[in-house]
C-alpha cells in the first residue's frame, strides 16, 4: 500500500490491483530484449529507475535474459531507488529459471562450461537436461536463485517462475514431465519456506495456448494439483504468465482448460484456481505497431498503436498485471502514460469482438 500512496490522485482507479498479499501495478516492467553490453545495461537500469518512480512498481526478469545482465541491470536500479527512499517492499521482484544460462557472455565452449559449472559439482546430471538447453533439476533451480539472489541485490524474490517448463515435453513423457515438476516444486516449496522467495509459478510461451492434445500443452488444473500434493492447500503455486496481445488472444478465447469438470479459457480457469495471471508481449515485440485496425483506437480512445496495444492487455479479463519491454528510458516514459489513464471497463472492452466493429 505504500507504493500506492505515493501516487495517489496520479494513478487511476484499476491501475493498481491486489495479487494475494502483494500491490502491484496494472503494467509491469519487462527486461527480456537487448544485447549483452554495457550501453543496453545502463539504459535498461535508467529505464527501471524512470518506471517506477513514474508509477509502475512490478519488474519481470530471467536469469537467462542478455546472460544474466537484465537481473544485474535491475539490481542496480533498485540501489538507486533505494537511495531515493523507496523500500523493498513497495515493489514486486520477478524472475525466472530453467534454461542453462552462462555468466555475462556465450562462452566459446558451451559445453565445457556446462560440465565444469555444473556436471563436474554435481548440481544436475546430464540426463536431466532436455532439448540440450533446459533443465528443472531442484539442485540447478536452487543454483539459480542464489545466483538471482545475488544479481538482484536482494535477500528474497518476490514471484519465482519455471521458465518455459513446456520446453521438456519435446523429449520427455507426460508422467516423466510431471514427476520433474513435482520435484520441482517440491523445492520451490522449500524455498518459500525459507524466505528466499514469496511465491512461484510458471512463465510460458505456448503451453497454456496449445490444444489439449498437442504435445506441449499445459493443464493448470493438473499443475495446480500437483502444487497442492507439494505444499498442501496453502501451496505457493499462485502465479501463471503467458503471452497476450490482439495478435495472441487465446487465453481470453480458447476454450482449452478444464477446471471442476467445465471447460474454459484460461482467464476464467486461473480466476478458479485462486491464481494471478500476469501476460507478457503485449506488443508482439513492436510487430502490432502501425498495423492496428482504426477500431481498436475508437472502441479504446487512444491513438498510438502501442498504447493501444498494452491497454487491450491491462484491460483484459481475469488479467493483473500485462508486461510490456522498457529497454530504454522513452519506453517506460510512453508507458507511464497509461498510468493515469483507467482500464477500459469490461462492456467497452467487449466491443473489440463484436463483428460490426470489424467490419
Amino acid at each position: 500500500m505504500r507504493y500506492q500512496t505515493r501516487f495517489q490522485g496520479r494513478a487511476a482507479a484499476g491501475h493498481f490491483r491486489k495479487a494475494g498479499g502483494l500491490q502491484v501495478s496494472s503494467i509491469g516492467i519487462g527486461t527480456y530484449l537487448g544485447e549483452p553490453d554495457e550501453s543496453t545495461d545502463r539504459a535498461y537500469t535508467e529505464a527501471i529507475v524512470a518506471a517506477i518512480e513514474g508509477g509502475i512498481n512490478l519488474v519481470d526478469s530471467a536469469i537467462n535474459y542478455r546472460f544474466q545482465r537484465s537481473e544485474r541491470s535491475v539490481g542496480r536500479a533498485l540501489r538507486l531507488l533505494a537511495a531515493g527512499g523507496f523500500g523493498r517492499d513497495e515493489l514486486v521482484l520477478c524472475t525466472k529459471a530453467g534454461f542453462l544460462t552462462p555468466d555475462g557472455a556465450m562462452p566459446d565452449n558451451p559445453e565445457a562450461y556446462f560440465s565444469r559449472e555444473f556436471v563436474d559439482r554435481g548440481i544436475f546430471h546430464p540426463e536431466d537436461v532436455a532439448a540440450g538447453c533446459h533443465c528443472l533439476a531442484p539442485g540447478y533451480l536452487a543454483d539459480q536463485l542464489e545466483r538471482s539472489l545475488a544479481n538482484l541485490g536482494v535477500e528474497s524474490i518476490d514471484v519465482f517462475y519455471l521458465h518455459n517448463p513446456e520446453t521438456q515435453l519435446g523429449e520427455v513423457s507426460a508422467d516423466e514431465f510431471r514427476r520433474r515438476i513435482a520435484r520441482a516444486f517440491a523445492f520451490l516449496e522449500s524455498a518459500a519456506g525459507e524466505g528466499k522467495i514469496g511465491a512461484y509459478g510458471l512463465a510460458t510461451w505456448n503451453g497454456f495456448r496449445e490444444d489439449p492434445t498437442a504435445q506441449g500443452y499445459l493443464s493448470l488444473a493438473a499443475i495446480e494439483e500437483i502444487a497442492r500434493q507439494a505444499g498442501g492447500p496453502d501451496h505457493r503455486f499462485r502465479f501463471v504468465q503467458l503471452p497476450l496481445n490482439l495478435a495472441m488472444p487465446e487465453a481470453l478465447l480458447k476454450l482449452n482448460q478444464t477446471v471442476g469438470g467445465k471447460t474454459m479459457a484460461v482467464v476464467e480457469a486461473v480466476q478458479r484456481l485462486g491464481i494471478t495471471l500476469i501476460t507478457s508481449a503485449p506488443l508482439l515485440e513492436g510487430a502490432l505497431v502501425g498495423k492496428l485496425p482504426s477500431y481498436i483506437g475508437q472502441v479504446l480512445g487512444l491513438e498510438s498503436n502501442s498504447a493501444q496495444a498494452l491497454q487491450f492487455a491491462r484491460s483484459a479479463p481475469g488479467v493483473t498485471t500485462a508486461l510490456v519491454g522498457m529497454s530504454q528510458i522513452k519506453h517506460a516514459r510512453a508507458n507511464l502514460e497509461l498510468v493515469p489513464i483507467e482500464p477500459t471497463p469490461r462492456d467497452q472492452f467487449r466491443k473489440l469482438f463484436e463483428p460490426q466493429q470489424q467490419g
